[in-house]
């Protein structure tokens, strides 16, 4: 016999993925909703009615939709921590003293987020998007974030999520990413030699807020033809475990305040 636990817990799930599944779309009707779930349609439109009702979703027509209300409860998120807040500052510290794209990306779920990003003069490169997850193993920020996460977390996040080869480099070996994570903690920066998207390079630098301890990381990425060169590399990397050391600073004098 299923408990009201169980059926609250289900219909929460369900909401959650009807609002998943609107954002993936842009919009879908109920019969839409309805196929791509496999629900009864009087079910998808029960929980659409309530997210309506409740103003998390809009309607037009015979679309749903979500509504800007995700948007208010975001920025009220990204406030909330010093950490998020003074992001914004040093990705746009990155690109004026590199000339390079930043990011700045924290952990969730075992999957990385964007939480500020600043193209400086390169307004045309699109791969990553405020609020986007992206796979931790294939990236500098994602390795910089993974290296400080004990090691039974790691495996756990790699047993959910896999290692997904995404480009040839595409770290794919738990034992040779094991070794990647220790040298980004010996070194203090980790590096992303065309693994998550071919032709793109880029190196990550950790930021640790305290006392809370939630990790950040700071990165900056480029065409992979200029950061090939190991000087520039060097160089860049010397920049960002600055930056990384500036922003630590801040964190501390903002919570001594």
């Amino acid at each position: 016999m299923t408990s009201d636990k169980d059926r609250t817990l289900q219909t929460t799930r369900t909401s959650l993925e009807i609002v998943n599944l609107l954002d993936d779309r842009n919009g879908a009707t109920v019969s839409e909703v309805a196929e791509a779930l496999d629900k009864p349609p009087s079910t998808v439109h029960g929980h659409l009615a309530t997210l309506r009702e409740q103003e998390f979703v809009i309607q037009n027509g015979d679309t749903y939709d979500l509504s800007l209300r995700f948007v208010t409860l975001g920025k009220a998120l990204r406030n909330r921590k010093q950490l998020y807040t003074l992001s914004d500052r040093y990705t746009q510290r990155v690109v004026e003293e590199t000339g390079y794209r930043s990011i700045f990306a924290v952990e969730q779920h075992g999957r990385g987020v964007y939480l500020s990003r600043n193209a400086g003069d390169h307004s045309k490169w699109r791969h990553e998007q405020t609020g986007e997850r992206f796979y931790l193993h294939a990236t500098a920020a994602g390795k910089v974030l993974l290296a400080h996460l004990p090691n039974e977390r790691v495996h756990e996040i790699i047993d959910r999520w896999g290692l997904p080869e995404l480009t040839e480099n595409t770290i794919t070996d738990r034992a040779e990413l094991d070794q990647e994570l220790h040298e980004v903690r010996e070194e203090g920066v980790a590096y992303n030699r065309e693994e998550q998207i071919d032709g793109i390079r880029a190196i990550s630098a950790p930021v640790t807020e305290s006392p809370s301890g939630e990790v950040g990381a700071l990165s900056a990425n480029g065409p992979a033809h200029r950061l090939a060169d190991e000087s520039v590399e060097e160089t860049l990397a010397e920049t960002l475990r600055g930056l990384a050391n500036e922003y630590r600073l801040d964190l501390r004098l903002s919570a001594e305040e």
